[in-house]
């Protein structure tokens, strides 16, 4: 029997075993935004159905955008992570440049200590960074938000990007230094265009969590000025009447900048994946 036909099985199992996790990953997510376009009837009615011209509604839109504050909220979503996202990308190369390309005493711990913040979760500190924004004045803003988002994205983005750097020829640097180049612009010209799809790995990993986050924006910036898509989606959920038909539409709507990021990224991001793992 030849190797092509002995790998076909394995083939196939492997496919039957992605599809099934896409199709339950994605369900929810379907679910989610075929309801979004029902009557409230709909939704209950047949919630696993798509909408049908009886059932077809943007009610939920509507109230969304007309009485929530939608837009303002989802200004502040968008403010929030991509500021981190700039911080945690530019600072996390820059510390993972240094922890790779340079011996000093304390590396290897340095490294360890960064990668405990990976294993211990932020949230335990919530106390002590409620105390210390409150003493800064920081309370009620979205600088208190990139802050804390920044510093949980770091420890992740150091530890990745200092692997991929590792393997950026030394000879290329050297050549860079020879030429008279600084080591700032090594990093960005040389080093940071070869490190890319490591980037892009990073930059999804960071996004989600951030943007998805209601721990933070809830205690550290819970004013109407400052609150996020996830916690002004929470204005529809009441005690006796839950307007679902605006927590779906709410809900859809914040999980787009998730898929555009990921339709932009995707092939960084499996390049970047895929290089991980071979090395």
């Amino acid at each position: 029997m030849s190797t092509a036909t002995r790998s076909l099985p394995r083939t196939i199992g492997a496919h039957a075993v992605l599809l099934t996790y896409t199709v339950i990953a994605l369900f929810p997510v379907i679910i989610v935004i075929m309801n979004s376009f029902k009557s409230r009837a709909g939704i209950f009615g047949a919630p696993l159905t798509p909408p049908t011209p009886k059932t077809f509604d943007l009610i939920g839109y509507t109230t969304v955008i007309g009485q929530g504050d939608f837009i303002h909220y989802f200004q502040n979503s968008l403010v929030v992570t991509v500021a981190s996202l700039f911080f945690v990308l530019l600072f996390g190369a820059m510390a993972a440049f240094a922890l790779s390309e340079y011996r000093f005493r304390g590396n290897t711990m340095m490294g360890l200590y960064l990668a405990l913040g990976i294993m211990i979760p932020i949230r335990l500190g919530t106390v002590a960074i409620l105390q210390l924004m409150v003493a800064s004045g920081l309370v009620n803003t979205l600088t208190a938000l990139i802050l804390v988002y920044t510093a949980q994205g770091l420890p992740l983005a150091v530890f990745i990007l200092s692997e991929f750097m590792k393997q950026v020829s030394d000879d290329l640097k050297n050549a860079g230094r020879i030429d008279g180049l600084s080591e700032y612009t090594i990093f960005f010209r040389l080093v940071l265009p070869l490190v890319r799809p490591s980037m892009a790995t990073v930059a999804v990993f960071t996004m989600i969590p951030i943007w998805n986050d209601l721990w933070f924006p809830l205690i550290l910036a819970p004013s109407e000025e400052t609150k996020t898509v996830t916690l002004g989606a929470q204005l529809f959920l009441g005690q006796f009447v839950t307007n679902w038909n605006a927590i779906l539409a709410a809900l859809s709507l914040a999980i787009m900048p998730v898929l555009i990021l990921y339709v932009i990224f995707s092939r960084q991001l499996i390049r970047g994946i895929t290089s991980g793992a071979v090395k």
